[in-house]
């Protein structure tokens, strides 16, 4: 079956591979994979772009994971939902308070939750999902003129893909979506990024950040899965010490566009690090 082109991020994710799906599509391994496994899913270019007809995808962050749910088994809802929200400060506000009192927020349905997330990735500035200490949204207002909050097109369509396909969705520690995978998988590993200074880090993503000892931690996986057999390409920053991690591997550097800096003067190209344990 031909890929579907509508089939395409429904937010705007930090890290997202969009930009530079063309540079990773030449990588993937040349041989079919029946089973792919993305365990970072954030905005899932990759899996919207291959569309694989099985696949483990999973995400730390449970809200993001209950919004692709929801566009699988209640799209119509959810759109019904989008249709509602204004672009204005005041409704953006309101909206983004609602997790703020954890009792009000635990009784929305799920179609409210997943219109909450989708919104405020549309409306907030630089669609940056960053929570607090206590897990709560707090990204500000975007004062964006016309954004596309209500993307029906693309929902319709990605919830079709997400019903025709056998896709097994999770939000748990990504060593135990990797522990199940058979031999015969092929894992994208796009992680939280190795920071390229002391304040590039960006750990408002989850809760608990991503740092160095976990950096280890994920090639000791990706050692493991060569170990299985099964194949891996990761993505993460150039820095000195992913390339002495990976040294072991392949590694091809490639060129990514940096979308998100408080400094607009501070976005332009940056070098990125695609490792392999394939030819």
């Amino acid at each position: 079956m031909q890929n579907d082109k509508l089939v395409a991020p429904v937010v705007k994710w930090v890290g997202g591979k969009r930009q530079l799906l063309d540079a990773l599509l030449p990588l993937l391994p040349q041989e079919p994979f029946p089973v792919y496994c993305e365990p970072f899913l954030g905005g899932g270019a990759m899996l919207f772009r291959i569309q694989p007809e099985k696949a483990y995808v999973n995400d730390v962050n449970s809200n993001l994971i209950l919004v692709y749910e929801t566009i699988r088994r209640d799209v119509e809802a959810l759109i019904t939902a989008l249709q509602g929200f204004s672009n204005d400060r005041e409704t953006f506000y309101a909206i983004r308070g609602l997790d703020r009192d954890p009792q009000a927020y635990a009784s929305l349905s799920d179609v409210q939750k997943a219109a909450r997330l989708i919104y405020l990735n549309k409306t907030c500035y630089n669609g940056l999902y960053r929570v607090n200490n206590a897990g709560q949204f707090n990204a500000p207002f975007g004062s964006y003129k016309n954004p596309n909050i209500v993307n029906a097109d693309t929902l319709r369509a990605v919830s079709a893909y997400f019903n025709r396909a056998e896709i097994h969705f999770s939000s748990e520690d990504y060593a135990q979506v990797l522990a199940r995978l058979p031999e015969n998988a092929f894992v994208y590993l796009d992680p939280p990024y190795d920071p390229v200074s002391d304040t590039a880090n960006f750990t408002g993503y989850s809760k608990d950040g991503f740092g160095r000892a976990e950096q280890i931690r994920l090639r000791e996986q990706c050692d493991e899965l060569t170990r299985r057999n099964i194949r891996f390409m990761l993505s993460n920053s150039a820095t000195d010490f992913i390339r002495e991690q990976y040294r072991d591997y392949h590694i091809t550097t490639v060129k990514a566009k940096r979308a998100i800096n408080s400094d607009s003067t501070k976005r332009g190209h940056i070098d990125e690090v695609v490792v392999r344990n394939y030819e």
